[in-house]
Order: C-alpha cells, then sequence, then structure tokens
C-alpha cells in the first residue's frame, strides 16, 4: 500500500466547503432540505493536474454519512433562474437511477466509488483485525520503521482546544503550502480556515493531529465534525519525509487515539474513492456523483465534454494498468514517489 495521498483526489468536484459561495458573490440561500445555491467549479482534472474548468451556478448538496447509512434521497428545491441545475455529491447508488431518468434535466454520472468510513466504537485491536493482512503487515511496517526514526515511538499529537488548534494551525498550513495539491490543484488547506476551526474548537467539534520527525511537524490531518461524525477534510505531509510514510502513520495513530477517546462515532472519507480509504475502512456505501443540468445547447456541449474527458482518462488509465506501467501518477505530477 502506498503513502497516503492528500485530500482531493480527481473527483467530479472541487471546492466542497460547507461555507457555499453564491453566485456572482451574493450570500448563498439555503432550502429546506439543504441544498445551497454557488457557483460550483466543474474541473477536467488527470493524475492530479487540472486541464480544464468550468463555473456553473448549481443547487450542491452533499450527503451527510447519517443521510447515506439511511438511504436518504433528498427533495430537489425548484430550479430558479439563476441556477443551471444540480450537483449531487455522495449520494446512495440505489437512488442514482431516478435521478438518471428525468427526462426534465440533462444528467451526468460523474462517477461511482465506494464511501468509506471508520466505526470509532468498534475498538482499535478489533478494528485492526478486520482489514486485510496485507493491510495490517503493511500498516505495523511502516509504523515500526518510522518508530525507529524517531526514537522508539511515534509522535502524533492530538490537538482540540481553540488555544490547540491556533497551535496546530500554523504547521498544518505550512504543510499543506508545500505539497503538490496546493501547487497545481489550489486544494490545500485554506489560509482563511483558523476561525472557522477556532469556532468548531469551542464546541468540541474539531480534532487535529500532527505526526512529528526529529522535532518538525511531518503530516497532519485535519477534521471537523458533523454532529458524531468527523469528517476526513484535509491531509498532508512533507514530501521531503514521504519515504517514511508519514501519511500513513499519521491516519492509523488518529484513528487509534479517535478510538480511545470516544468521543466521535464515525469517521467519514466522504466523497470519491482511494486506495488509502477503503484500506482503513470498516465499511463502505456504494455512492455516486452526479450532474443535472438544464436542457440548453451549452449545457449539452459541456456534459458531452465532460462524458468524452472521463471515458478517455478511463481508457488510458486502463491501458497503464494492462501495460503495467507503474508510478505514472508520480512522473505526470513531478513529485517524489510515495513510500
Amino acid at each position: 500500500m502506498s503513502d497516503v495521498t492528500p485530500p482531493m483526489p480527481r473527483t467530479a468536484w472541487t471546492g466542497g466547503s460547507s461555507l457555499a459561495r453564491a453566485p456572482h458573490g451574493g450570500s448563498a440561500p439555503a432550502c429546506a432540505n439543504d441544498f445551497a445555491l454557488a457557483d460550483v467549479i466543474i474541473a477536467y482534472d488527470i493524475a492530479g493536474r487540472r486541464l480544464a474548468r468550468i463555473v456553473l451556478p448549481l443547487w450542491r448538496r452533499s450527503l451527510t454519512l447519517a443521510e447515506a447509512m439511511a438511504g436518504d434521497c433528498p427533495t430537489l428545491p425548484q430550479l430558479v433562474a439563476s441556477a443551471q441545475g444540480y450537483k449531487l455529491r455522495a449520494l446512495p447508488e440505489q437512488h442514482a437511477a431516478e435521478l438518471l431518468a428525468d427526462n426534465r434535466y440533462l444528467p451526468l454520472l460523474r462517477q461511482r466509488y465506494e464511501r468509506s468510513f471508520v466505526d470509532l466504537h468498534a475498538g482499535f485491536e478489533p478494528w485492526l483485525a478486520g482489514l486485510s493482512s496485507n493491510t495490517r503487515q503493511t500498516l505495523r511496517r511502516k509504523q515500526r520503521k518510522l518508530a525507529q526514526l524517531c526514537g522508539g515511538a511515534v509522535n502524533v499529537r492530538v490537538y482540540r482546544t481553540p488555544e490547540e488548534m491556533a497551535e496546530f494551525f500554523p504547521h498544518a498550513r505550512a504543510i499543506s503550502a508545500a505539497s503538490y495539491q496546493e501547487r497545481l490543484l489550489a486544494s490545500g488547506l485554506p489560509e482563511s480556515s483558523l476561525p472557522v476551526m477556532l469556532e468548531l474548537a469551542e464546541h468540541d467539534l474539531v480534532r487535529g493531529f500532527l505526526l512529528w520527525i526529529d522535532g518538525r511537524p511531518a503530516a497532519y490531518l485535519y477534521a471537523p465534525a458533523q454532529g458524531d461524525t468527523l469528517l476526513y477534510a484535509y491531509l498532508g505531509y512533507d514530501e521531503a519525509q514521504a519515504a517514511h510514510s508519514p501519511g500513513s502513520v499519521l491516519q492509523l495513530e488518529a484513528l487509534r487515539l479517535l478510538m480511545e477517546e470516544r468521543r466521535f462515532r464515525w469517521f467519514d472519507f466522504a466523497e470519491g474513492g482511494g486506495q488509502h480509504k477503503q484500506c482503513f475502512a470498516s465499511g463502505t456505501i456504494p455512492s455516486v456523483d452526479l450532474l443535472l443540468l438544464r436542457p440548453t445547447m451549452r449545457n449539452r456541449l459541456i456534459l458531452w465534454s465532460l462524458a468524452a474527458f472521463d471515458r478517455t482518462v478511463g481508457i488510458g488509465r486502463e491501458a497503464v494498468q494492462r501495460l503495467g506501467l507503474r508510478g505514472w501518477r508520480r512522473f505526470i505530477r513531478g513529485r517524489a514517489g510515495a513510500a
């Protein structure tokens, strides 16, 4: 298992903050079932590089883990004049057919994946025993290797209170600023995050984690909460330390600390698939990301281009896998190999 890649892998959309920006700079109106009208970036990404993007005003909605577990299908709000359609993320797959068949809209299923989560009340050893034997061995090996480097024990610190989050933020931000996600995708931990962190910490609704190597922060994990669920929001590591697998070890230690604390019930890896998420998961929910747009000529061209792009990327990925050309993502990103 390769070291964890920081969040925001290639997905249908980026910029998924719950603080939506309304179209044309106005306030973001909310509707009864928690949609928000916002300018949404529809990205053309491949292997971590953004080739192009389109911005559309859309009603957008990301289902929470609790909603997904309950199998909820949100009711679409009225399509007001300023909106071009809807963006639905992490929708349970069983609801996709109904929405895709609605002939009022131009549909596109942009991504299908397993939404991964961890039961934080399972207990660390029982949870670990539920992972594949290969995953357990790999994680233990990486943990031992890093512990030897650090003098016998891995040094991970957890941050909860406003004072602690004020200490956590500059270290996490420095790691994020140097990451390829921020350099190429502008999707690192935002510089404006601290006020939100402090407000969440006032209500005990956030956790931050830092892994230290030789007295310096080498990886961070930022996880805000929705009720009893912590969200996998941002994770990053010092690429100079990639050979020591800081991201994977930090994720393992963070889950152990959270299971010992028992403050939260679930850890939600949220939208998008990925090897890292599935390796750590104690459960998954088949999910999809959908676009539903007004039937205009411009929107038809947008969806045609997106579908063609996704098909091309899929064909290229399959060809690479068949030929056994490993490491292609690292080559395209132009970054050091992961552990």
